[in-house]
């Protein structure tokens, strides 16, 4: 009967663990380490979609935006932006994008981007009811500046029929779509919640950008420009 209530519901796999447990039982549904054996096949695939992406930016990431896979024109374009990234470190990509200092100084709209991001983490709080998603949500809110553009932010659309993200640093602008992919038939907690994240080039300029940075280069980086 709670497993029925948990698809009649819509859950996910997490709360329908919980739903369980609540109910006195075990849950039933396993929540596999990422780097774990099992999961080699998934893992492969993703690089796979990954490498086809190229040589626009596309990334894996968790239920809450912590970073797990990128191709090389991700890496390229955050350095790009941000500068060099040190091994090892955890990245955050929600944070990347409303904190001050790393995106927000070359993303030309972001207070529209911005502002379509924090709705989507809102809706996640408020559909796992979990410490955690709820932790992400305030933190974020907590920078400069979101709380108001939040609270002042206009719902009607206007201008292209996707939202763009408008960078600019020095010379060099882009302007990017992206779209989000899931599995299709996850049977473990870790799988359902990945997020698979393309860029997509909105005009010739910006596919240009992408296809010259690709190029194998002498000296040059893409920071240099």
């Amino acid at each position: 009967m709670v497993q029925r209530l948990s698809l009649a519901l819509g859950l996910s796999l997490r709360q329908s663990n919980e739903l369980l447990l609540a109910a006195g039982y075990a849950p039933i549904w396993s929540e596999t380490a990422y780097d774990a054996e099992a999961l080699t096949p998934i893992r492969q695939a993703l690089a796979f979609i990954l490498e086809q992406q190229e040589p626009y930016p596309a990334v894996v990431v968790d239920r809450r935006w912590n970073l797990i896979q990128a191709n090389k024109g991700a890496v390229t374009m955050m350095e790009f932006l941000v500068g060099p990234i040190a091994t090892g470190v955890v990245i955050n990509l929600a944070d990347a994008l409303a904190a001050p200092g790393l995106l927000r100084p070359h993303l030309r709209n972001w207070r529209e981007v911005v502002g379509y991001f924090l709705r989507s983490i809102e809706s996640d709080a408020a559909t796992d009811g979990t410490a955690e998603t709820a932790a992400l949500r305030d933190r974020l809110l907590s920078y400069p500046d979101v709380r108001t553009t939040m609270a002042t932010l206009s719902l009607q659309p206007a201008g292209p029929p996707v939202l763009p993200m408008r960078f600019e640093k020095g010379r060099t602008s882009l302007q990017l779509f992206t779209t989000i992919a899931t599995l299709g038939t996850p049977q473990d907690i870790t799988l359902q919640e990945l997020r698979i994240e393309c860029f997509f080039p909105m005009d010739a300029e910006t596919r240009q950008v992408f296809k010259r940075w690709a190029l194998p280069r002498k000296g040059a980086r893409p920071c240099d420009e």
